[in-house]
């Protein structure tokens, strides 16, 4: 296991970078704690997988360091580094068994006979493949075969980091599940420092001790599942995390009172006057629908799924998000919305900004 230090860190796939948007990864100074797990979450492009493959080696960095345990690893090779990494697309050896598969990285360490076949089992039964270990891998379905690179990727216990780059995706939905459950068993059992990139933000809130959030080639926030739901740093990690995603809002604030076309509601906190792109934060699940006090809103339509209800109202002019409960009613006298104070966010220019307490 290993404490991961990002040293002024980034990354251009152009050979002479003019400006920062030259950068796929922009720069970064992160420390990432040894033994915890961390998810790299963001959409396409946003410089998770060239961030992962930095940290393997199989990437070197157009400036900063990377250091493991404090030790400069940023000129050393994927097998100097002492890492395990598992890619979105299985690689297997086809003509070798999937027992043999499973081996191969603990018999070129010169582990002895017993220990291989313990682990091997071992492995086999977390990956759900105990009776196909003495099948060749030639002619198992893609799922099959990249639950063999997870399970190669699990079976060393030594390595300094156990790296998954959208491990899942061939994977069928149920053994998703049962495979990011076993993952964090694994974790929970050994302690490994894992970094798990994914664009899905079940997998990486499930996953997780730590979710880092990427946009646009930065990381803009790193925080645990309640932090990132509740104070989330960037309007990115608002709209991109929770279903559906927060609730932003153009608004002017003048101490604790936000004004929104016209109308006001009062704050939790108060702020100092406010330049640049102003907006209000807040989730669905801390809007209510009213008949009284609140924002003047019209109900489009309301989605029943189960567990709730999702109400998608407009709100001058922009659709609004509201989260009711399963056995709420909903009248047609509700035409307001209101808004828990504790839970409404302040952004400047799609950064968060902090008040000072009344």
């Amino acid at each position: 296991m290993a404490k991961i230090t990002l040293d002024n860190l980034a990354h251009s796939y152009f050979p002479n970078p003019q400006s920062e948007e030259d950068f796929a990864l922009k720069e970064l100074n992160h420390v990432w704690a040894d033994g915890e797990a961390y998810a790299l979450l963001g959409a396409s492009g946003c410089g998770k997988s060239t961030l992962l493959n930095i940290i393997s080696g199989l990437l070197h960095p157009s400036q900063g360091r990377i250091l493991f345990d404090d030790v400069d690893v940023t000129d050393a090779s994927t097998a100097d580094r002492n890492i395990a990494q598992v890619f979105q697309f299985p690689v297997v050896y086809d003509t070798m068994t999937v027992r043999d598969n499973l081996a191969f990285p603990l018999k070129n360490r010169g582990a002895t006979p017993q220990y291989i076949a313990e682990r091997v089992q071992q492995i086999g039964k977390m990956i759900g493949m105990e009776a196909e270990l003495n099948k060749r891998a030639r002619g198992l379905t893609a799922d099959a075969k990249q639950k063999i690179s997870l399970g190669r990727g699990m079976v060393r216990e030594d390595v300094n980091a156990l790296l998954f780059d959208e491990p899942l995706t061939v994977i069928d939905p149920h053994m998703k599940w049962e495979l990011r459950t076993q993952l964090k068993s694994l974790h929970n059992q050994f302690g490994h420092t894992m970094i798990y990139v994914t664009h899905d933000q079940t997998e990486a809130l499930t996953f997780a001790d730590k979710v880092v959030v990427m946009f646009d080639g930065r990381v803009v926030q790193i925080g645990t599942p309640q932090e990132l739901f509740e104070r989330p740093e960037h309007t990115f990690v608002g709209y991109f995390i929770g279903s559906p995603g927060m609730n932003v809002i153009p608004a002017s604030v003048d101490g604790m009172t936000a004004n929104v076309h016209g109308a006001t509601l009062r704050l939790s906190q108060s702020f100092d006057a406010l330049s640049g792109k102003v907006e209000l934060g807040v989730r669905p699940e801390f809007v209510r629908l009213t008949d009284g006090e609140g924002l003047p809103v019209k109900v489009r339509r309301v989605e029943d799924v189960g567990r709730h209800k999702i109400v998608r109202a407009d709100l001058f002019g922009s659709e609004i998000n509201i989260v009711t409960g399963e056995d709420e009613s909903i009248s047609p006298d509700m035409t307001r919305v209101a808004f828990d104070p504790a839970h409404v966010n302040v952004y400047v220019d799609d950064w968060r900004t902090e008040g000072t307490a009344a």
